[in-house]
């Protein structure tokens, strides 16, 4: 919940929302299976857009509804659902939303996850018997509202099952926390995107995301709409620089910088440019005690437009984060960059 006060915006939210929601559609998280989804659906609970109440909007099954929402159990038992994630990780904690579910919320819910590897396919989730762990227990939920729970555990997970206590429905999971990837097992010569949210990538801090949020940056696929990427606010300050810094998934050097300003049409920066530098954490980068140096020096952008760009690019060997400078202000969709671990 943000709250403002005098003209200061205050997050009273608990601290592990700063990490990636694993769960997201959006990342390529997945709602496998589900009891029963009768009044809405099950895929519902991992869109990436705030739930939504629409007055008058009804289906034939009842009345429309932004989540996952099942019938009034009229038999023991409880519903649930099993959420695979878009990429293994250490799960923090985790936001149990009931946005506009007032007299149809569960009042309970609980979460057990389980790690499968590659290739294990489940047939039939409702006899599958795989060694679940409990990392919320049984927790009271509050309707219309966002229900905060911190992880039992931070062992490394794929899949999670969520369970509501009878029936009702749920807006939104969001499942916080670190994507897991053993960089041990990634060749060292294998080009990849060293920054994506998938390999483990991190949006840490920008000076203005008014319109639309950082993380969007380095989200897989290209934008969906203006809003799937990252946008300050019109800048009136002569000469002015917006910034975002960004740490890479692992240290490694960089052979390729894509730009994209999908969508962007009357809003895109005039021009970019990229700094690097290598540091042993996030704290020394924020605090500014880091020698940056130009991985990009600055270049034309255009509207609409993926900017590919490979001989600009500096050949600095070992990096770890990087800060991407926009001029005067505007909107990008994606950054990528290629390049090999170190």
């Amino acid at each position: 919940m943000h709250h403002k006060k005098e003209g200061i915006e205050t997050d009273d939210r608990p601290s592990f929302v700063k990490y990636l929601d694993l769960a997201a559609a959006k990342l390529g998280g997945n709602v496998l299976y589900a009891t029963d989804d009768f009044f809405a659906e099950k895929e519902n609970l991992i869109k990436q857009a705030a739930a939504i109440f629409i007055p008058d909007k009804y289906t034939d099954r009842g009345k429309w509804m932004d989540g996952w929402e099942s019938r009034r159990k009229r038999t023991p038992g409880h519903d649930w659902c099993i959420v695979q994630l878009a990429v293994p990780g250490r799960i923090k904690g985790f936001d149990i939303d009931t946005s506009h579910f007032l007299g149809n919320h569960p009042p309970f819910a609980s979460i057990e996850a389980v790690k499968l590897e590659p290739g294990h396919e489940v047939d039939n989730w409702a006899e599958a018997n795989l060694a679940w762990t409990e990392i919320l227990a049984k927790s009271p939920l509050n309707p219309g509202s966002h229900n905060y729970y911190a992880s039992l555990t931070d062992e490394i997970f794929t899949h999670l099952k969520l369970h509501i206590y009878p029936d009702g429905g749920v807006a939104r999971l969001r499942v916080f926390g670190e994507v897991h990837k053993d960089w041990s097992q990634h060749p060292a010569d294998k080009v990849v995107d060293l920054v994506s949210a998938k390999e483990g990538g991190k949006a840490l801090h920008c000076n203005d995301m008014f319109f639309s949020a950082m993380d969007n940056l380095i989200m897989p696929d290209r934008g969906v709409n203006m809003g799937d990427g990252w946008e300050t606010k019109r800048n009136r300050t002569p000469n002015n620089r917006d910034w975002v810094i960004l740490r890479l998934a692992h240290p490694g050097c960089i052979e390729e910088i894509i730009v994209d300003t999908c969508h962007f049409k009357g809003n895109y920066p005039d021009s970019c440019s990229i700094e690097a530098c290598f540091a042993a954490s996030d704290e020394e980068v924020l605090s500014g005690a880091v020698n940056w140096q130009p991985l990009l020096p600055k270049q034309q952008l255009s509207a609409d437009k993926e900017h590919s760009f490979k001989e600009e690019v500096a050949h600095l060997p070992r990096i770890s984060h990087v800060r991407l400078n926009i001029f005067p202000d505007g909107g990008i969709s994606r950054l990528r960059l290629m390049g090999r671990k170190v």
